[in-house]
């Protein structure tokens, strides 16, 4: 079982896109999927978390995801050094930033960066990065394929709302695996 924690705001999509993932592995590629939010006062801004979980077989446990395979931030002000708790050694943190290089240093894992505002900015005219981060752990994970991302996506969201949503995701995924779709 892989399992992803996502951090956000309220408003940026955290859950959304935790839930996204999960019906995209779940509908397209067969798989079992969980997807939930956990946060504080329901406002936009708030800090917000969500979490995935994808697995080849039944899940049973359907408690807080405590111990994760990919931390995927997408607003950086919510980092501290507790962003990272729980995350396996083998695991990686996903972080909206322009500068990895402080965060490199912080964690004791692997970190990768990627500038998602710059990106949802101009493809979806507005700063909300949930679908470029998936984009992002798709091509570090390889948890779903992108062909499932595209098509949940376009399953969800409004024909409008999908195209920009999707030029998102694909960017992002393009600039981390360097390959055409």
């Amino acid at each position: 079982m892989k399992q992803v924690r996502w951090h956000g705001r309220g408003g940026q999509g955290s859950f959304t896109i935790a839930r996204l993932l999960g019906s995209a592995a779940v509908v397209y590629e067969g798989k079992k999927a969980l997807a939930f939010p956990t946060f504080g006062p329901e406002r936009r801004g708030a800090p917000v978390l969500g979490f995935t979980k994808v697995s080849d077989k039944k899940i049973n446990d359907r408690s807080q995801v405590d111990t994760c395979d990919y931390v995927v931030v997408l607003d950086e002000t919510l980092i501290d050094n507790n962003t990272s708790k729980g995350l396996r050694k083998s695991g990686c943190m996903i972080i909206n930033t322009k500068n990895i290089n402080k965060y490199k240093e912080m964690f004791d894992c692997e970190v990768i960066g990627l500038d998602a505002t710059s990106i949802a900015l101009k493809n979806i005219g507005r700063p909300i990065t949930n679908t470029s981060m998936l984009g992002a752990l798709i091509a570090k994970s390889k948890i779903i394929s992108i062909k499932s991302a595209e098509k949940a996506i376009k399953s969800t969201l409004p024909k409008k709302l999908a195209d920009k949503n999707l030029d998102a995701l694909e960017e992002a995924y393009k600039s981390l695996v360097g390959e055409r779709l």
